[in-house]
């Protein structure tokens, strides 16, 4: 399946939509949403031979939630949750939509998205574009309860100041909490103007303390356990910083870590994407890997265990996988693996962890 898709399938895609990959994710979500409409005995046909069953091995329990397998969907692929019935069939433990903002935005102007193959490598500046939360909500309310966990990422709207930007993650908390398992707060997406700001000790004290008491308020307004709030962080944090956001995390009581979010820096492209790379946004993919899987280990060191961490950046391959969860990740997300592997990623980093649990 993997060769199908490294020789026909990918250079086929990519082809087509070479002059805007966007068309090839829109593509991409746009048939899955279809194929969302079959069924769930077709859609589960159609993806039974490409899905590894989950064996109680593969079962992760983190933050009071169950995980059928620890391979999940990165943030960003799903924005406005319109894919999960088919996506949630194809292999995934847990699928995570959004980034979400309060008000709808149509995010950066195009082209936006550029790969650099050569590297194995994607730059995106696609800045939060989504529908809102509003229709964020609707949707998930339509296929809720879903099969596995689903998280929700929230940020800010591009032109909401910084001081008002706890109550907007808070207005945005309110609309869609019915329908989600897990809270992710994006503090760290390098392509919405100060957004990383809100990771400091005193922005990040703010929004922390507003999203947990909206949390237990609205637990107990709707009759329902507190949910659980993870922080994705900046993989381009100094040590120091790293260090005061764990305390702040950790003395408000968070869920976990997502580590991490893309890159700035422009480390470990091949000559023949050099071009490219000047352009600005996020660098995701191969090129992240190394800095990605640091950053979980030094988490994990420097919590010695106690914070679960969701481990995202730069998983490419199977070995990719298992080494971030070697460093101290509790659960991964694959993106831009997807993009150069195909579906049979997740499939392939499951298989080898039942083989690992064999061979024992």
């Amino acid at each position: 399946m993997a060769i199908l898709y490294r020789y026909l399938a990918r250079p086929l895609l990519f082809s087509l939509t070479k002059l805007n990959p966007e068309h090839a994710h829109d593509l991409t979500i746009a048939t899955l949403k279809k194929l969302g409409a079959l069924p769930p005995l077709l859609l589960r046909l159609a993806s039974g031979s490409f899905t590894v069953p989950n064996a109680p091995s593969l079962h992760r329990q983190v933050a009071n939630l169950n995980f059928p397998n620890p391979v999940g969907l990165a943030g960003g692929f799903d924005k406005n949750g319109v894919a999960i019935k088919a996506l949630a069939n194809l292999g995934f433990g847990f699928i995570e939509v959004g980034t979400v903002t309060l008000r709808p935005q149509p995010g950066q102007d195009q082209p936006r998205i550029f790969r650099l193959p050569a590297s194995e490598a994607v730059i995106n500046r696609m800045g939060f574009n989504n529908l809102g939360a509003d229709a964020l909500a609707l949707q998930l309310k339509s296929i809720w309860p879903a099969s596995i966990p689903i998280g929700v990422s929230i940020g800010k709207n591009k032109d909401t100041p910084e001081v008002e930007a706890a109550a907007e993650y808070c207005q945005a908390l309110e609309k869609i909490h019915p329908f989600l398992d897990y809270l992710a707060i994006n503090v760290s997406s390098p392509n919405t103007l100060g957004l990383r700001n809100l990771q400091h000790y005193s922005a990040l004290t703010e929004l922390l303390t507003n999203i947990q008491q909206t949390l237990h308020s609205l637990s107990l307004t709707q009759n329902t356990r507190v949910k659980p709030v993870f922080l994705k962080i900046s993989p381009d944090l100094t040590h120091s910083q790293l260090i005061e956001l764990l305390t702040v995390c950790e003395s408000h009581n968070i869920s976990g870590i997502i580590a991490t979010n893309t890159t700035l820096n422009r480390n470990g492209i091949a000559v023949s994407d050099a071009h490219k790379a000047s352009q600005a946004g996020g660098l995701s993919g191969k090129p992240l890997t190394k800095q990605a899987r640091d950053m979980v280990a030094l988490i994990h060191k420097e919590t010695q265990g106690r914070l679960p961490i969701i481990g995202v950046g730069g998983i490419m391959t199977v070995d990719d996988g298992l080494r971030m969860l070697d460093a101290g990740a509790s659960l991964i997300q694959v993106y831009t693996g997807l993009v150069y592997s195909g579906i049979s990623l997740i499939h392939n980093i499951n298989r080898a962890l039942l083989q690992r649990h064999l061979n024992r």
